[in-house]
Formats: C-alpha cells, structure tokens, sequence
C-alpha cells in the first residue's frame, strides 16, 4: 500500500463517510488524488462499493496497527526549577489534569493500551500508574548520567510500530492514532528566532532531510514520536554500536537520529500552533495555566512566600543556575528584586551540617562578609540569598581578587566567632572513605597514608581552632561592582584557619612559588618555615578530602567531572612537598 493509499483508508477508517474533498483537506492533497485513490482501493477490494473500509481493507491496514507507547519519565526536568526538586514534571497538574494522566488516557482512547513508562528521577511519584492505568514500569538507574538515550536503552526490546512520548508533554486534541504509515516527528511552526530543533524537509511526503538546533521560522520538533518497525530495529542497531562512546551519554535520543539521518527515514508530522504543549519553565507553565501558581503543592513557594513577605502571584522569572558541586539553585524575582532559592543537592545529608552552615552564615552576614544572605532553615538546608547583578569570575591571578579574598579569610578568622561546631578535614575525609567502602585503585593507599602523616604533623603544632569557611575557593567569591562576598558555607565550622588556605590553593591551578605567595598575601608578611609547612600541609590534606568527597558524589550519581583530577593531582603535589618540608 502507497503513501496516499494509505492516508484515504485510515481516514475513511477514522471517519466513514468523508467526501472526498474532506478527505483532501485531512490529508493535504488535491481532490483528484482522492478519487483515484478511491478507485485503486475499490479495484483491490480494500473499500466496499457504499465506500467503506472492507474486511480486506482492515487486514491491509494490520502492518501498520500501533502495538505499543513507551514514556519517557525519568529525567529530573532541570529547566522546571524550583518545581522539579520537588516532583518530577509528569505528575503535575494542569488545568486540573495530571499531566502523564491525561496522555495515558489519550492513548488508550486511541486503542493503544500497551504503555511503559521508563521512571528514574523521584520514580516512587509514579507507582500509583502501574494500579490506576494497568501500564507498565521500567526504572532507568542512569538517568542522572546520560541523557534520555539511556531510557531508549532500557526498551530497545519492545520499539517497533511504537510511540515514543514525553511524560510533560500537554495535548490540547489526542494526537495518537490506532494506524500509522511510516516513523515521523511532530511538529509545529515557530515564527522568529527559536532554540529548538529546526526541521529541513523534501517533497510532499515532508521527509525529513536536516535537523539544526536553533534557527528562525521553522517547523520544529515538538511533543510525541513514531517509530516504525524498521526504524526502530535501525537505531537500536546504532545505538548498540555507539551507547559506550563517551560523547553519547549527553546526547537526545534526538541528536542521535539527526547525526544518522539517512539510515533512519523519518517524516514530518505538522500540527496547529495551539496542539502541543511543552513547559520549559514556571512562567511559561503559569502563561498556559494562570491558575497553576496558585495551585500547586510546593513547599519551596510556601517558604519563599513566608520569608520575603510575599503572595506566589509576587514570585516570577524562575531560571535555573547551574553553578555549584553540591546544590541546585535558581534565580527568581519577588516583587521584581532577583534572589537565589538553594536546593540541598543529593547525598548532602550524611556530609553536611545545615544547623552549623546556617549559625556561620549570620556571622558572615554581620561581619559583612556575606552580604547577600537573607535565610536558611537550620534543619532542612534551604536557602533564600539575594541576587547580586554584575558578577565576574573570581581569578586566582588577579592580584587584587587575591589580597581581597585574603582579607575576608582574616577578618573571619580573628573574628572571635565561636561556632559548636567543628570542621577537621582529615575525620571528615576518613568519614567519607568509610561511606565509599573499598577503593582499589593503584595508589590510593600511598594518598591515604601521606594524609595521615601530614595530620598528625599538623596536629602536632598545636594550631587553634578559629570559625572557618572551609569551602574557600574560586565559585563561592562573588566578584562584582560592590565589591566581593564569601557564600555558600554549608562546610563552615571551627577549623584550622589553614584549612581555608588549603582549599584555596588545592582549587586552583598554583604550582608551589604561587602558592607561597598566596600564604605570604594571607600573612601581610613572610611567613616562617613552620608556618609554610604547616599551610602546605593542609594544601595536601584539603586536596586529599575534596578528592574522595568528588568520589562519594560520583558514586552518588551527581558526578563533578575535572573537579576530581584536578584534586587527586594537588594531594600528590602538594602532600610530597608537604612531606619533604616536615621530614627535612
């Protein structure tokens, strides 16, 4: 069966009697390709003569019956802050549906009612699904690593004559059908500039040919997909060949088609502009759904209402900030004055006291250290800071950053501030060795016997405990017109004022002369030889504990990338040399 053969017996199917100028205009061709059509199909018996589809013309459409619907919902939906710390995008309710509801319905409507969902992110808030809707879970356990290709992965057994769906995605009509010709994309036209995936296509049959992320007035990839049996078989035959390849584990199931577009035929399936609807963040969410804001059950709105004095309508321009190891954080405006809402990040608990960051952080604030923060609940960790405009990096070759970052060391650490808390570097990375288990390989022993060694040299020179940073290195100073500002002290307790120098230098790029002279700017002197020691002892220690803090993150699923390099390289460099100078 032809293309057009195909496009008048299912649309015959779906609505008998059509004339065939209706048939035309469902199908965007012209009359006379209808009726020739017709006359094919009644020549070959697949439409009776009152122009019904004939028990033939039902078993000619079977090899392009739907078996199945995969939807993807395991991925934490990042650009949907602060919502999505919460709960994963699918379960939201709009305009008083649940999302992944709503298309499960349309589905089985449409006679499909063979669906899985793939869940990762917060997987417990779709269990229910399994009960209420009789679908299927398959849980994706590298949906904080990849990108949705690993979801692919996990059903690649069951794809062919399948729809490949999105969890978030809202319909305004039911774009799923019981019959499909061939693979195809949804689309919708988008005027102007746009950063979505922009679709080139050739002739009538609107094939595919190009896809390009961003362009200007283009159909762009928008909601649902169709795989046909052929096509599936053909990516999943790539995606075998190219999952391991480390550049594939960020990439769309997407940006894998558009990079093998010739071996995987996929046509163009255009929509109205008001079909398909996809909610990148709150406030487009809130265009689409005024009532929503008020609506949703969120306890981050709830505290951000509470401590800025606000209503949610006075909460608006929510953009997710992607700085930051151990925390998710977005920017918002209330009542048009930009603020920071920090999440706690996964994991953070068994490492992190929120009750010691929260009293250092209102030390800071006094002594005008920190100027941006407003709140922090000492028992859960989040946070509500002021947005400072204007930032630059901070950088470790500016003279000035330096001696300021330097200063703002000194002022907190002859503050006299007396926290109930403690912060020694090397417990708390003995502490995280112990949550790792075992750690085989080759010369992690050799780093955790020098750590050993340099902590008693250390402890030996009977240094006392001042209220210290401890996380004192390059992201957390906020350079800007004002002047610069020391945040995020989820690491604060009493500690050797070393252990600051020590973070300092560990996350840099210093070699020893610029290390020294970091200390010696600390100081406001040269320092003396057991003073040099003992800070380049505690370069050594500090890189050793952020080095197996970046393990336990990487085994926890929220890997830091050269972050752990770069701190496995400084525990060797500096521990030796550390070494030598205590043995000299």
């Amino acid at each position: 069966m032809n293309y057009n053969e195909f496009c008048v017996l299912n649309t015959l199917y779906k609505n008998p009697g059509r004339t065939q100028r209706e048939i035309a205009s469902a199908n965007s061709v012209s009359i006379g390709t209808v009726n020739n059509t017709i006359k094919s199909l009644t020549a070959q018996g697949l439409l009776d003569a009152s122009g019904a589809v004939s028990v033939e013309g039902f078993a000619a459409l079977e090899p392009y019956k739907v078996k199945n619907a995969v939807i993807m919902a395991a991925g934490i939906s990042s650009r949907f802050a602060p919502i999505s710390y919460e709960r994963p995008k699918g379960v939201l309710t709009v305009r008083g549906e649940v999302l992944i509801e709503r298309q499960i319905e349309q589905l089985k409507d449409a006679g499909i009612d063979d669906i899985t969902v793939v869940i990762g992110y917060k997987k417990e808030e779709f269990f229910y699904l399994e009960d209420a809707f009789g679908v299927k879970l398959v849980t994706n356990d590298e949906y904080a690593t990849r990108n949705n290709n690993s979801t692919i992965k996990r059903v690649e057994g069951i794809l062919g004559n399948t729809y490949i769906c999105s969890s978030d995605d809202y319909f305004s009509i039911n774009p799923f059908e019981k019959y499909v010709y061939d693979s195809y994309y949804a689309s919708e036209y988008r005027n102007g500039p746009t950063d979505e995936y922009c679709l080139t296509t050739k002739g009538k049959g609107g094939m595919i040919v190009d896809v390009k992320v961003g362009g200007a007035d283009s159909w762009v990839m928008l909601g649902h997909a169709y795989w046909d049996e052929s096509y599936a078989k053909k990516f999943v035959e790539i995606l075998e060949r190219e999952y391991d390849n480390p550049e594939t584990a960020g990439k769309l199931w997407e940006d894998i088609y558009a990079e093998h577009i010739p071996e995987l035929p996929m046509r163009i399936r255009k929509y109205p502009s008001d079909a398909i609807w996809e909610f990148d963040s709150l406030d487009e969410l809130r265009g689409f759904d005024p009532h929503f804001i008020e609506n949703v059950d969120s306890g981050i709105l709830d505290n951000i209402c509470s401590v800025l004095e606000c209503e949610r309508d006075d909460v608006k321009k929510f953009e997710p900030i992607k700085q930051g190891l151990t925390n998710l954080s977005v920017r918002f405006e209330a009542k048009g004055i930009p603020y920071v809402y920090r999440h706690p990040g996964t994991g953070t608990d068994a490492i992190i006291s929120r009750e010691s960051e929260a009293y250092s952080q209102g030390v800071a604030r006094d002594l005008g250290i920190d100027r941006t923060f407003v709140f922090e609940d000492p028992k859960t960790g989040w946070k509500i800071s002021r947005f400072i405009e204007g930032c630059i990096e901070f950088d470790y070759h500016n003279v000035e950053h330096v001696r300021t970052a330097m200063a703002i060391g000194r002022k907190l650490h002859q503050s006299g501030a007396k926290s109930s808390f403690t912060f020694d570097v090397y417990q708390n990375a003995l502490e995280i060795v112990e949550l790792l288990g075992k750690v085989s390989f080759a010369d992690f022993d050799e780093l955790a016997e020098r750590a050993e060694f340099l902590n008693k040299c250390v402890k030996s020179d009977d240094v006392p405990f001042v209220l210290c940073h401890n996380d004192f290195y390059a992201p957390n100073f906020l350079v800007h017109p004002e002047g610069m500002d020391l945040i995020d002290w989820e690491y604060s307790a009493m500690s050797d004022y070393a252990s600051d120098l020590g973070t300092f230098i560990c996350c840099s790029d210093y070699g020893i002369p610029e290390a020294e002279d970091a200390i010696r700017e600390y100081f406001q002197r040269d320092p003396d030889p057991s003073e040099i020691r003992h800070c380049m002892a505690y370069v050594g220690l500090s890189a050793y504990y952020w080095f197996v803090w970046a393990l336990y993150k990487d085994r926890t699923g929220d890997p830091v990338g050269e972050w752990l390099y770069l701190w496995y390289r400084m525990a060797k460099t500096f521990g030796i040399h550390a070494q030598a100078l205590y043995q000299a």
